[in-house]
Formats: structure tokens, sequence, C-alpha cells
């Protein structure tokens, strides 16, 4: 199984080569579009399959999860001063792990 948490299309699109025989792409980022190879997936019973996962229960469990299981984020700070630094950072994508804002440190 590969997990495709990227909200980009072409990052989706890309990772199929990497199914296995019965293999399943589970798509749970929003992307607009992306391309599927159906020679792909008929040649290997490979499968994509879609899931929301952004109800409130859903979160309460990640959280009781992360919190057992010591889960933590890796973050790259910002003060909310360099606020345009950290979005431009993000969007060029050359933010490592998620793009947080710092208020009051």
């Amino acid at each position: 199984m590969i997990l495709a948490t990227a909200t980009s299309g072409e990052a989706m699109s890309a990772v199929q080569g990497g199914l296995a025989v019965n293999g399943t792409l589970m798509v749970i980022g929003a992307a607009d579009s992306m391309q599927v190879s159906p020679l792909l997936l008929l040649s290997g019973c490979r499968s994509i399959k879609g899931w929301y996962s952004g109800t409130s229960i859903d979160s309460e469990y990640t959280l009781t999860f992360s919190a057992r299981t010591g889960v933590r984020s890796m973050n790259e700070t910002f003060p909310l001063e360099r606020a345009n630094e950290a979005y431009e950072r993000m969007m060029s994508g050359k933010a490592r792990f998620r793009v947080v804002l710092t208020v009051g440190q």
C-alpha cells in the first residue's frame, strides 16, 4: 500500500509505479487531478482508493494515538514577522516537514 497524503496530483501519479501486485494507492490528499495508468492497474490487479479522513472522530483517534505512542510532528518554525518568507519556502517545496508560524517567542 502507498498512502498518498500529498495535495499534488503529480506526486501521486509519480508513485504508482511503486505499487506491488495487488497493491493499493490510498489517496487521502486532496488534489484537483492525477494521471492514472490503466495498464499498470490491469497488469497487476492494482487499485486506487480514496478516503475522506477529516471527521472529528478521525482527529480524536489520531490525537489519542499520537499521545499514547509519542508521535511528534517535525516542524520548521518561523516567527510571525517572517510569515512571507515562511510562505515562500513552503510554496517553493524547499520546506522540510511542516512550516509553522510562532507568536510571541
